[in-house]
């Protein structure tokens, strides 16, 4: 299990996302996926054209969960079931903080949370995200075809990568 003691932030405090932290989250988000727009040559990603009340909704609708160091929004993940997969999304950190661990930390609290019913972790990256690729490769996420039922919901050169529960 992820300890929360092994955070790689000092002080860092994780917490389930709240209506109220929409905000944070857009520009959190925007922030992280302006470099992957750059590196995967496109600016057709859905991170960069939602607005607060589509981040609210996902709030609602999905399990999200945050990491704030000084009451600053650092970091979070979004998960959800569908069907029989757990759908982890919206890794994000904030570009300052990337490549101390964070992300893998939280990647690994995200599966943890994975309900029962759910046989296999999914996530998806874009083609040129290297790093990203490294990383879910690392913590054990293989490139696969995604389910046909997902067929045209992600972005073109998204990568489907998963990993059995």
């Amino acid at each position: 299990m992820t300890d929360l003691a092994a955070m790689p932030l000092a002080g860092a405090q994780l917490s389930e996302a709240q209506p109220a932290d929409a905000a944070e989250l857009l520009v959190l988000q925007r922030c992280c996926w302006v470099p992957e727009a750059i590196l995967n040559d496109t600016f057709d990603v859905p991170a960069l054209h939602e607005d607060l009340d589509t981040v609210r909704g996902w709030i609602e609708a999905s399990r999200v969960w945050t990491v704030r160091v000084g009451g600053r929004l650092v970091a979070a993940v979004r998960a959800h079931l569908e069907e029989d997969r757990w759908e982890i999304s919206r890794l994000m950190v904030a570009p300052d903080l990337t490549g101390q661990g964070v992300g893998r930390w939280l990647l690994s609290y995200a599966e943890q949370q994975a309900p029962p019913e759910a046989t296999s972790l999914v996530l998806y990256t874009g083609a040129g995200s290297e790093r990203n690729l490294t990383m879910y490769r690392r913590a054990g996420y293989e490139v696969a075809e995604p389910p046909a039922n997902t067929l045209g919901k992600h972005i073109r050169g998204a990568v489907f990568l998963t990993k059995k529960t």
